[in-house]
């Protein structure tokens, strides 16, 4: 809250002591009489308190009493008293509530009653309030470059107090009904904010917080008395730009003429359009001269195609506006910018002039486009049966920067013409398409594009067994030819031989590959294992379609071996213990074990089953057999173990060796 004084100069007359000339007082004058709060300033109070000095009591006989006298502003007495000690103040001497200068007399009596001169001092009084001051209203809002302002307060109304003015007191908040001074009445010096009389009336404001604020405004007398009731007037500051909007910009590249609506808003002063010096919102384009409209929103419609730069603002009622120019010498900020893009061009696509000979079924179409560029998302090339009226069939198309590319297999469609298609777009979504190669012939093919070939393999080295069972540990030549259509060998083309084990193999695929000889041959020894199917393959090349033997079945026999505790049995005695193992390099033994049969025969006759037993985790197997009859006596027995048939063991069924014992 700012204040201002006004110091009322008032002249008081000397009370001239003595005879004229005499420089030296009585000694019963009170010396240096004062007032409180002044001799020369204004009171609101009608009570003053008075202090002096005595004179020193070595001057003459000392004080006795001190005696008083108030006259009013013409002179005459008012009242009088007596203080019966030597006082040196009078704490209440109170005037008359009437605006005036009063005077007041001291004066001292000493033991022997002897009075002496008086000392006089004048008691300004003034209570009247001055009138009330209307700060001259603002009726625009004060944009962020209207400050500072000079707001003019106005004189008081009415005549002015006898004390004079001193200033004006003024506040500036956000309560309508505020005032300057914390006293209902007076203000004090630093409350009084102008100083220099009822002529300066001048108040500068150098800043202000943005939104409604008043001023609230009262004059101050000499004696510090201010109006009754403050004045008051409203200022409405708005520093803050309008915010604009830019509708209508799409994301990416527009394929069509687009209209841009810019939308302003402003929560202080305002859009509200009020003519030519009034709120306004602008767009503009490329650098161009704005295109204007009064109030919140304007529009623009750009044609060409291009990369666009675009500016949009708007103005205020308070006149804040971001054009990037200059307002009352200060510079405004620079507007909201944006970038479009409209491409209302299709892109330029054309088949290659030819096929690649080393890969006749790759199929190409180039793209171009010199604005949005190719959308890498889409693109589609198609075939169809020359001259028909069915739908293009879409192939599996990938774009390659400017390139749409695809394969197809032409062997997989009847012999004869086809037709192809190819569609691009650009990222406006501009679309074209193309039947024709670059030279503008028409993008046709025959089918097929490839070479057919053969694949013929076998078990042996001519390849042409066509099954084969061989013993467990025992490998196996697999061989074949490859010819292009019925005759022709193809050298040096790889060729996989896939091995596919049965049961729970450990490596249920083998893949080996080797390349054709000159004559189109090759050869593969297959490893030991257990029994598979084995199959030999030519993958498609560009220009060779591919080839598979027919899958063959190889199987392997059981291998197991058998051995006895002694060749020799008595009859009765000690049993005759048979152990052996179930071979299975490349698979594991079943989880429950390998069943094994243990058969025996007589010399000519066939084998007979006279036990089962199952093998443990690793394929042994024991069985503990004890000779009883006495017929076995002398008798040549030959035993052995048998592998049957078990499903998902992987070998084929197969005997051990025999072992023979006799009975004794």
């Amino acid at each position: 809250m700012c204040r201002t004084a006004v110091v009322v100069a008032v002249i008081t007359a000397a009370v001239a002591l003595g005879s004229p000339g005499a420089a030296v007082a009585s000694p019963l004058q009170p010396l240096n009489l004062r007032v409180d709060g002044g001799e020369e300033n204004w009171h609101a109070e009608t009570s003053f308190a008075l202090r002096w000095t005595n004179p020193p009591t070595g001057a003459g006989s000392p004080v006795a009493a001190v005696h008083h006298r108030l006259l009013d502003p013409d002179g005459h007495a008012l009242t009088e008293g007596e203080i019966g000690w030597a006082a040196t103040s009078i704490e209440h001497l109170t005037v008359p509530a009437i605006p005036g200068a009063y005077v007041a007399k001291v004066w001292l009596e000493d033991a022997s009653r002897n009075e002496g001169p008086p000392a006089v001092a004048t008691l300004r009084f003034d209570d009247a309030a001055p009138g009330r001051v209307d700060p001259q209203p603002v009726p625009d809002w004060i944009s962020r470059n209207g400050l500072p302002i000079v707001l003019r307060l106005g004189r008081p109304a009415g005549p002015e107090p006898l004390s004079g003015i001193r200033g004006y007191a003024v506040s500036i908040d956000r309560a309508p009904g505020g005032s300057p001074c914390a006293d209902r009445h007076a203000c004090t010096e630093t409350e009084t904010d102008l100083r220099g009389g009822a002529g300066e009336d001048a108040l500068p404001i150098e800043e202000l917080p943005e939104g409604t604020s008043y001023v609230h405004a009262v004059a101050v007398s000499g004696s510090g008395m201010h109006s009754t009731e403050a004045g008051s007037t409203m200022l409405r500051v708005d520093k803050t730009d309008p915010e604009t909007r830019l509708l209508g910009i799409p994301a990416g590249w527009s394929n069509r003429p687009l209209t841009l609506t810019a939308k302003a808003t402003d929560r202080e002063s305002g859009m509200l359009a009020t003519g030519p010096g009034g709120p306004f919102t602008a767009i503009r384009i490329d650098g161009g001269s704005p295109v204007a409209a009064p109030g919140d929103f304007v529009t623009a419609t750009a044609i060409e195609s291009g990369i666009h730069s675009i500016a949009y603002y708007a103005r205020d009622a308070a006149g804040n506006v971001a054009d990037g120019g200059r307002l009352n010498g200060h510079p405004n900020h620079e507007p909201e910018t944006a970038v479009f893009r409209i491409d209302r061009e299709p892109p330029r696509l054309a088949f290659a002039n030819s096929q690649d000979p080393d890969d006749p079924e790759r199929i190409e179409a180039h793209v171009g486009d010199s604005l949005s560029g190719i959308d890498p998302s889409r693109g589609q090339i198609s075939v169809r049966p020359l001259g028909s009226r069915e739908r293009f069939i879409a192939l599996p198309t990938e774009v390659d920067g400017d390139v749409l590319r695809t394969r197809w297999d032409s062997g997989a469609h009847p012999p004869g013409e086809y037709e192809f298609r190819a569609i691009a777009f650009d990222r406006a979504d501009n679309e074209t398409s193309t039947s024709s190669r670059g030279n503008g012939r028409p993008m046709r093919l025959a089918a097929p594009l490839k070479i057919s070939t053969t694949l013929r393999a076998g078990f042996g080295p001519r390849g042409i067994e066509k099954q084969r069972t061989v013993g467990y540990g025992l490998s196996v030549l697999y061989s074949g030819r490859l010819l292009a259509g019925r005759r022709t060998p193809l050298a040096g083309v790889p060729v996989r031989v896939i091995e596919r084990f049965a049961g729970e193999s450990r490596t249920p695929e083998r893949v080996t590959t080797v390349r054709t000889t000159a004559r189109g041959e090759f050869w593969v020894r297959l490893t030991p294992g257990p029994g598979r199917e084995v199959v030999a393959l030519a993958a498609p090349t560009a220009t060779l379609r591919g080839a598979s033997s027919k899958p063959l079945r190889l199987g392997v026999r059981t291998g197991l071996g058998l051995s006895v505790s002694s060749d020799v049995a008595e009859i009765g005695g000690r049993p005759v213990v048979f152990s052996g193992r179930v071979f299975s390099r490349g698979t594991g033994i079943p989880a429950d074990g390998k069943a094994v049969q243990l058969q025996f025969r007589l010399a000519g006759l066939p084998w007979g089953e006279f036990r089962t037993v199952r093998t443990d985790g690793h394929g042994r197997f024991r069985y503990a057999y004890r000779f009883a009859d006495d017929d076995s006596r002398g008798v040549r027995f030959q035993f052995r173990a048998y592998a049957p048939t078990q499903a998902g063991w992987p070998f084929k069924p197969a005997g051990s060796a025999p072992v023979t014992v006799v009975g004794r």
